[in-house]
């Protein structure tokens, strides 16, 4: 198979656009990651002062709050393996989604990159293409008559 039919079944394929997807997502939210920082930071400044205050109380409630813990616990054991098959079901929904969200936005980003790409090949292959000779026509002859002496 020639390379050029190898990268059209390629590009034709879900995963591949799904996989641009991911990579176009990665990109977006990594340009948000400065700002980001910035507000974790500043959050990380309040909590600070206030935590010895937040940690009297917390001890204080240990013991009342650890007998409800242990209740809860108890029912929602009862509980587990139906919300199990209910929760791997929308988790089933939700990945398909995501990955179909996730094959959309790779077609958009590829479609663009490749307009762009498709007009800097086309010159690149341009300035590449040895020169094609044109084929030398064979002169004619003509036919001259000799003078009558």
């Amino acid at each position: 198979m020639t390379l050029a039919t190898e990268v059209k079944k390629l590009t034709e394929s879900k995963p591949f656009y799904a996989v641009a997807g991911v990579g176009d997502y990665a990109v977006e939210k990594l340009r948000e990651l400065p700002e980001q920082l910035q507000k974790l930071q500043s959050r990380r400044s309040e909590f600070t002062q206030d935590l010895p205050v937040k940690a009297r109380a917390f001890t204080q409630e240990l013991p009342v709050r650890a007998r409800e813990v242990a209740d809860r616990a108890e029912g929602l054991a009862r509980e587990l393996p139906e919300k199990a098959r209910g929760y791997a079901d929308q988790l089933t929904h939700k990945a398909t989604e995501v990955y179909d969200d996730f094959a959309t936005r790779g077609r958009k980003a590829v479609s663009k990159a490749s307009g762009e790409a498709a007009l800097e090949l086309e010159e690149v292959s341009e300035a590449a293409e040895p020169a094609v000779a044109e084929p030398v026509k064979p002169a004619r002859k003509t036919r001259t008559t000799k003078a009558k002496a």
